[in-house]
């Protein structure tokens, strides 16, 4: 199965809602790797990677996001993946 990574930014009502655990728990569930995190201006942003259907499912999450979330706008830029995560971790700034 080929391997990607998806660099996301997702606007709306993202923060405050349990997004960025949310958003671990699910790429734990698909295997997908990488990061999230708030960004001062409101937005989550994330990196996520691994095999192409399970990048796929978390981005696809990422379009709803949890139940308290609203989500507005998701921007998705497809890069060369890396290899370089060996779990989803939630970050900080």
């Amino acid at each position: 199965m080929s391997k990607t990574l998806a660099h996301v930014f997702v606007t709306g009502k993202v923060q405050g809602v349990y997004f960025r655990q949310n958003t671990q728990m699910v790429a734990m569930k698909y295997g997908a790797a990488g990061w999230v995190r708030n960004l001062p201006d409101g937005r989550v942003e994330a990196v996520i990677e691994g095999d192409e259907e399970a990048v796929k499912m978390v981005v696809d999450w990422c379009r709803h996001g949890p139940s308290a979330a609203r989500v507005d706008a998701i921007d998705i830029k497809y890069e060369i993946y890396t290899g370089k995560f060996a779990s989803f971790e939630v970050v900080s700034h």
